[in-house]
C-alpha cells in the first residue's frame, strides 16, 4: 500500500517563477530540515546556507562562502511534472556528480510547498546500503526572521 495516496501533488501557482526567482534573483535560507520526518540539527553550513534562484533560470547556493562548508554549487533550474503531477525542481550542473556523490549531472527536488515565504522541497536519497532516506529541507525567504535556526510556523 502507498501511505502516499492521500497526498494530493503540489500544484505549482500559476506565478511560481515569480515567487521562485522574484523579478530577477531571489534568495532563501534553510530554515530546518528533517530527516525522515526527524528534526536534524543543523550545524553551521546548514544555519547559514542559502541558495539564490534567478530569472535567467540559474541558480547558486553560498556554501562558498563560509569556510569548511565546500564550494559554491552553480546550476541551472526547471520546474518538471512527472506523470503524477508531482511538480519538481530539477537542478543541472557539472558539479553535482561530485557534490553529490551520484552518477547523473542532475537532481530532482520535489515541491511540498512554494509561496512568497516559504520553499519546501524534498529529496530522497539512497545510502550505502539499500536504504532511502527522505530530506525535507523547509527554505524561508531571507527577509524572514528564523529565531536560532528554529523555525516558526
Amino acid at each position: 500500500s502507498n501511505n502516499n495516496a492521500d497526498k494530493r501533488p503540489f500544484k505549482l501557482p500559476k506565478n511560481a517563477k515569480i515567487l521562485l526567482s522574484g523579478d530577477s534573483a531571489k534568495t532563501w535560507k534553510l530554515a530546518a530540515r528533517s530527516n525522515n520526518k526527524t528534526r536534524m540539527n543543523m550545524g553551521d553550513c546548514f544555519l547559514s546556507h542559502k541558495e539564490t534562484y534567478q530569472s535567467d533560470m540559474s541558480v547558486h547556493d553560498n556554501s562558498g562562502d563560509h569556510r569548511d562548508c565546500g564550494e559554491t554549487l552553480f546550476a541551472n533550474w526547471l520546474f518538471v511534472k512527472d506523470k503524477k503531477e508531482n511538480s519538481y525542481l530539477k537542478w543541472t550542473s557539472a558539479q553535482i556528480q561530485t557534490l553529490l556523490n551520484i552518477e547523473e549531472d542532475y537532481k530532482f527536488f520535489k515541491i511540498l510547498e512554494l509561496s512568497e515565504e516559504q520553499l519546501t522541497i524534498q529529496i530522497t536519497h539512497k545510502q550505502f546500503s539499500s536504504k532511502s532516506t527522505t530530506i525535507t529541507d523547509f527554505y524561508v525567504s531571507e527577509n524572514v526572521t528564523v529565531e536560532g535556526g528554529v523555525f516558526h510556523w
